[in-house]
């Protein structure tokens, strides 16, 4: 479920980024700053709504609602993000490219991709951490034990154990196991990560 939403993510901010920052069409500064302002939206505000919608399509109980959804760019940090890193890609190296026979899709994938690559390590830090995390999505779309996340298992546990007798050294060893992923992929992408947030900021 998090690899699938990482994955999703990644593909759908970088793709709309690019275009955001290298391609001009009408109305482009307004339909950026419409999708940024949707970050000033509560998830509360769209929780019922987003419930409604995927029990009419009958995926409660499955984990559409927590992976399908995020091939519709539900990240707009990590597209203004990506954007800010493409804007700071010299136009020449684009041109460059497309006199040497390379399509738009080339240039995106071969040349671009590669030069924001700190970016999506960023990026791909924090979005596996929040899915990873993701404790209201998996209790509210998901019912059925066997496909609980680690996340969710852990509460369910401890309510298990509120009941009984603490065994505090497995809740303990379960914890650990919940974070060690998060602070793996952390400290193996730690200079990049710290790169990615820092370099897209900073004009010239």
């Amino acid at each position: 479920m998090t690899l699938l939403a990482m994955f999703a993510e990644l593909t759908t901010a970088s793709i709309v980024a690019y275009g955001f920052a290298r391609f001009r069409f009408p109305l482009r500064n307004t339909l950026f700053i419409l999708l940024l302002s949707t970050m000033m939206l509560p998830g509360i505000l769209t929780l019922i709504p987003k419930f409604v919608m995927w029990r009419s399509v009958d995926r409660i109980d499955t984990f559409s609602p927590l992976t399908v959804g995020a091939w519709f760019v539900w990240g707009p940090s990590f597209v203004f993000l990506l954007r800010q890193f493409f804007l700071t890609i010299p136009r020449e190296i684009e041109e460059a490219a497309i006199i040497d026979g390379a399509n738009t899709f080339q240039v995106f994938w071969q040349i671009m991709l590669p030069l924001v690559k700190p970016a999506l390590l960023a990026i791909a830090v924090l979005s596996f951490q929040a899915n990873w995390n993701n404790f209201e999505g998996a209790l509210i779309y998901l019912s059925t034990l066997e496909k609980f996340p680690m996340v969710l298992g852990l509460q369910s546990y401890g309510a298990t154990l509120s009941r009984e007798a603490p065994k505090w050294h497995y809740m303990m060893a379960m914890s650990t196991l919940m974070a060690a992923p998060i602070l793996a992929l952390f400290f193996a992408a730690q200079r990049y990560f710290i790169e990615g947030l820092t370099v897209g900021g900073v004009k010239g």
